[in-house]
């Protein structure tokens, strides 16, 4: 049977085909967005003591990362693509003095001369519920990825997160590797090895992520989160963040608790901890005072991903001051010189002083030492920031940033470490 169609048929199916095109275009393309990030790293860490196998890690190198990110086709579901590729150049290195984390090292710790990287994440969203697969960079209590050297650290899985109950945030995450920041494959999830407590040759495969934070009031938010790294560990956290004005400052307050235990096959042997981790501050006219206690309990060390922030107020440059037993003072200032009237100056000092180590799983010349007279680890770590972002003309958003951290302990070697960023983000 011969088939046809009318002018008009054509005329209406033009129309439409036409209006599709546009309305997909409108929400997929025009409501997407890109950015292209330079970062010029220069990373320098001393070593101090005579157990220290490298006396100094220094590297120089250059990363481009080219971010696209599209909008939502249009109707109840939308769907749509982020990708992001990343380049690293080497500038300056040797086998001497590589392990900076700015590039990846051969066996012969040779550092390579580029290295490049691509991640894409699909998306798919209806009213305020967004689920996530493929690449993944979580900024999550139980999975913070870390963003300290030139990339982010990515993981590969699915993630759900959903705001459709006012006040209500819930997050479900799965993840099976880790990209980490100097890193081209995706590898097995591990522990990090804190100084020696867990193995890091045992992996696993699986992790899985639970949330849920609750904004009370405007100025008060609750949360709890739980997480399960196959046959590892698995670990809880609950949270209390609170701000208020009083007089012309604003006082705030942040209580973190952690908990971990084996799980599963329990293949890195036993982990026992419990860490509360605290903070609270005032903010008034470009100052901002703060500070806080922290205590890891149980026999074992403070337990985390591989590769990530420990999402811990005591974390700085060189030492995260949560081994087992640690006690821990935290004091910060942060100044904002807008107040002053120079925009885009930052300049923040934090110090933090640890005590009461227990030496037992330490990995080091001088863990041995202390666990023979039967003494405690005590560390201290200083640093300061000092930040610049251009604000207008040729060079508006160029950042200049230095990092410098001291730390001195009884049970590793000290260190002294300085970073120098040189920044540049082009939105289109």
């Amino acid at each position: 049977m011969a088939s046809f169609t009318t002018p008009r048929a054509s005329l209406m199916l033009a129309t439409l085909c036409c209006a599709f095109h546009s309305t997909v275009h409108a929400g997929f393309v025009d409501d997407g967005k890109g950015s292209l990030e330079l970062r010029n790293f220069y990373f320098d860490r001393d070593f101090h003591g005579d157990s220290a196998t490298q006396s100094r890690r220094g590297e120089w190198a250059q990363g481009l990362m080219l971010k696209l990110q599209s909008g939502f086709t249009p109707g109840a579901v939308g769907f749509g693509l982020d990708a992001v590729g990343m380049l690293g150049v080497k500038l300056d290195s040797s086998p001497d003095r590589s392990g900076t984390g700015l590039l990846p090292r051969g066996a012969d710790k040779r550092a390579v001369d580029d290295y490049s990287k691509a991640v894409a994440t699909f998306k798919a969203k209806m009213s305020e519920t967004e689920a996530r697969v493929g690449g993944l960079s979580p900024q999550l209590p139980l999975l913070a990825s870390n963003y300290s050297r030139l990339f982010p650290q990515w993981f590969n899985g699915a993630q759900l997160v959903s705001k459709d109950l006012e006040k209500f945030t819930f997050t479900a995450l799965e993840v099976d590797s880790t990209k980490l920041r100097d890193s081209t494959d995706y590898e097995d999830l591990t522990a990090m090895a804190q100084q020696g407590a867990y193995s890091t040759t045992v992996t696993s495969d699986r992790l899985y992520y639970l949330g849920v934070d609750y904004q009370l009031l405007k100025n008060l938010t609750l949360s709890l989160h739980t997480s399960q790294l196959e046959d590892l560990f698995r670990r809880h956290f609950a949270g209390f963040k609170y701000r208020i004005w009083v007089g012309p400052g604003e006082v705030f307050t942040e209580w973190r608790y952690f908990s971990a235990k084996e799980q599963g096959r329990d293949l890195l042997g036993k982990v026992d901890n419990r860490t509360l981790s605290t903070n609270f501050g005032y903010s008034i006219k470009g100052h901002t005072f703060s500070g806080g206690y922290q205590k890891v309990s149980g026999d074992t060390a403070y337990a985390y991903v591989g590769g990530t922030d420990t999402y811990l107020f005591s974390e700085q440059q060189v030492s995260t001051f949560a081994l087992a037993n640690e006690r821990a003072w935290m004091t910060r200032y942060d100044y904002d010189f807008a107040a002053l009237g120079i925009p885009g100056l930052a300049f923040n000092l934090r110090y933090v002083k640890g005590d009461q180590v227990d030496p037992a799983n330490i990995s080091s010349v001088k863990a041995r030492a202390l666990r023979a007279s039967g003494g405690e680890g005590g560390e201290w770590e200083r640093t300061t920031d000092l930040s610049y972002v251009i604000q207008s003309g040729t060079f508006k958003n160029v950042s200049l940033r230095w990092r410098n951290a001291t730390m001195r302990s009884n049970f590793a070697d000290a260190a002294d470490e300085n970073r120098i960023i040189l920044g540049y983000t082009l939105a289109f």
